[in-house]
């Protein structure tokens, strides 16, 4: 399958380096496919230097996007259960305001419960739509069989490795926070869709016309 006929992309993170380890990639390719793609990139908790590298990376994953709209939120890290209301409220005001032909989000089994929240969410408000859950790799060992696999090239593979550890400085002291670890998981991925590297989602509902 290709996509195709894509015109608004939504991608949400609970924290600033989420998006571009899970889809990173995967939006580089459909912005360069796409030009003319609209993107509005959410993150939900991110403050004071993890605020600006939010800021930064998200310039720099979109730089070929035909427009988008970077939001970052300052709801505290591991307290998301806390304060569901004010975070389902920041989704009805998205929902009135953009229309996704794509919703990129969190995987509904991850092990944070941050995560959890924002794909909880995330399948509340914008049910109608096609919704890709992300993985992200983590110490909990939540990794599952994810069904939906992007081809990714090499250059592209190691551009993401790159640039994660080069924007976020402040996570390079994670001793998982490492290109070889960002390109182990895209090469696994790869090898289960007969390509060299890939990014997985996990698609719960696709409706065809």
């Amino acid at each position: 399958m290709q996509f195709g006929g894509i015109k608004n992309l939504l991608c949400l993170g609970a924290h600033s380096d989420d998006i571009e380890i899970g889809c990173g990639a995967t939006i580089r390719k459909l912005t360069m496919r796409y030009p003319g793609l609209s993107i509005c990139w959410l993150v939900f908790g991110a403050v004071g230097k993890r605020r600006a590298e939010a800021k930064n990376s998200a310039r720099v994953f979109l730089e070929d996007a035909g427009k988008s709209r970077i939001i970052i939120k300052a709801f505290p890290n591991s307290y998301f259960p806390f304060h569901g209301a004010a975070i389902k409220d920041l989704f009805e005001s998205l929902k009135s305001q953009f229309e996704p032909d794509i919703v990129f989000t969190h995987f509904r089994n991850d092990r944070h419960q941050d995560h959890r929240v924002i794909s909880d969410f995330t399948w509340n408000t914008f049910r109608n739509h096609l919704i890709l859950e992300y993985e992200i790799p983590k110490y909990d060992g939540d990794l599952g069989s994810p069904n939906v696999f992007v081809e990714i090239n090499q250059k592209l593979a190691h551009e993401k490795a790159e640039n994660l550890c080069r924007l976020f400085p402040t996570q390079n002291n994670r001793h998982w926070f490492s290109e070889e670890t960002f390109l182990a998981l895209m090469r696994l991925r790869g090898m289960e869709c007969c390509s060299r590297y890939a990014e997985a989602f996990y698609c719960r509902k696709m409706i065809c016309t």
